[in-house]
């Protein structure tokens, strides 16, 4: 059979994702793997069509095709998102019809179940026959029972399009909705500012589009108006390399070849008060935000929206993609912003619109003024722990920058360092080896005293 490995990362051939493929096409040598690297020659696939037409032709010949891809915060790569919107944009759908397919991913397990849910999404919009996913810590290959889990999934995949199974959509089409927002009449501000500066980001939408009504009605709403930026207007050279150039210092490779970082620094660093603006495409927001969010990766894993208030405008049909909603969600909880409000246009009414936008404005500058944070979820709490389990392991020499920042921040709080908690949990648990004391404790003292400490408090609130 001929697999077509649609390969997402921007590293080529050095991609650890790849090596997994490799690792397929070698324990499978009766079946022919052809290679396409998507994210790496994106700039020739956008601008050569000879090159996007062999590629289309490529998997219009196909028996099955494999979507190979690190994960980039939360998702694909922008590169590799870029490509799915060419997909679209050249009506080029109809060649994906019924074809079976797969996808693997490499990462360290943080949100890696939003990128799959994202792929096998945009292959049920496109018609095909999903066989599975298969999510691989970036170091599994190397281990012999991780070899043997990887290979019944490659074989099942095969076999699968051998055997021409039946696969079910799990993913229904998208409802558009053709709402035409018009803001009514002139707003008056409903937040006083003081100092508070806004920043309002966007991906370039026109002022008459549903997305540009909305960002001019937002910036009325301050009392000193807000700062619009166009990403489009910002001289960005290219994509996340994953070269990880940026772990020993926060240094970007593309540090005095483009404007992103100075901008970055100079502009989102400096807001207390961030909107983030975006129409849906596909199933995510543009590739343009994606390239903002995979530079953003300078940074590497430490926050940089912390104590900042945080707001997105969405122009599309977020009600049906709960998937971009938790993306949303999960990222302002690990750059540790506070998340305000989420506002779209999927309403039958204008006023109702207006009424959101003015809603957030308030509270964008109430809860600065207070210094208002909300405790964060799984989605943060447990993100950052990944982070920081593997940084203070196996990735510490590559992200030294981060070690440094977590060690300075506290944040190796590891369980194991609260000692007081050890040793009454040590002697608690000497204790109810004893039939009598455990049986006092579980069955009638352990519900009372868990909420002891806090029933003291609340009992000395005034």
């Amino acid at each position: 059979m001929n697999i077509v490995v649609l390969n997402g990362s921007p590293k080529g051939n050095q991609s650890v994702t790849l090596q997994f493929v490799r690792f397929l096409e070698k324990k499978y040598p009766q079946h022919t793997f052809q290679t396409f690297q998507i994210a790496h020659d994106i700039r020739k696939i956008e601008t050569e069509e000879a090159l996007f037409n062999k590629i289309i032709a490529s998997i219009s010949e196909a028996d099955g095709i494999l979507w190979a891809f690190p994960l980039y915060y939360f998702l694909v790569s922008a590169q590799y998102k870029r490509f799915i919107e060419l997909i679209w944009e050249r009506n080029r759908e109809g060649t994906f019809q019924d074809k079976y397919t797969a996808a693997i991913s490499t990462s360290i397990h943080f949100f890696d179940h939003t990128a799959h849910n994202y792929i096998h999404a945009i292959c049920d919009d496109l018609g095909m026959k999903f066989l599975g996913s298969y999510s691989a810590d970036m170091y599994d290959l190397t281990k012999e029972t991780e070899q043997k889990r990887f290979l019944i999934f490659g074989d099942q995949f095969l076999k699968g399009i051998e055997k021409a199974v039946a696969t079910a959509r799990e993913y229904p089409s998208l409802l558009t909705n053709h709402f035409r927002y018009v803001p009514h009449g002139n707003s008056q501000p409903v937040a006083k500012q003081s100092h508070k500066d806004v920043l309002i980001l966007s991906d370039g939408t026109t002022s008459q589009t549903n997305l540009g009504l909305m960002i001019e009605k937002l910036k009325n709403c301050f009392s000193q108006g807000a700062k619009v930026v166009n990403l489009s207007d910002i001289a960005i050279k290219g994509g996340c390399l994953g070269c990880i150039r940026c772990g020993y210092d926060n240094t970007c490779i593309y540090e005095g070849k483009d404007e992103f970082t100075t901008f970055f620094n100079e502009t989102v660093r400096k807001a207390p008060i961030i909107v983030f603006a975006g129409a849906i495409k596909d199933r995510y927001l543009s590739s343009t935000w994606k390239l903002f969010f995979d530079r953003s990766f300078f940074n590497n894993h430490s926050p940089y929206l912390l104590g900042k208030q945080i707001g997105f405008l969405v122009s599309g049909p977020l009600g049906q993609i709960p998937n971009l909603r938790q993306i949303l969600e999960g990222y302002t909880e690990l750059q540790q912003g506070n998340l305000v409000d989420i506002v779209t246009d999927e309403y039958e009414q204008s006023s109702e619109i207006d009424g959101l936008i003015e809603g957030l404005a308030y509270r964008l500058i109430e809860y600065s003024t207070i210094g208002y944070m909300k405790p964060s979820t799984f989605l943060g709490v447990g993100g950052r722990k990944i982070f920081r389990d593997d940084i203070y392991g196996r990735l510490r020499f590559p992200f030294q920058a981060d070690h440094a920042s977590y060690k300075k921040r506290g944040a190796y709080d590891f369980p194991q360092k609260d000692f007081k908690a050890r040793i009454i949990s040590a002697f608690l648990m000497l204790f109810t080896k004893i039939p009598a004391i455990r049986k006092e404790i579980y069955n009638k003292r352990i519900v009372e005293e868990m909420v002891r400490p806090i029933k003291k408090i609340v009992d000395k609130a005034a």
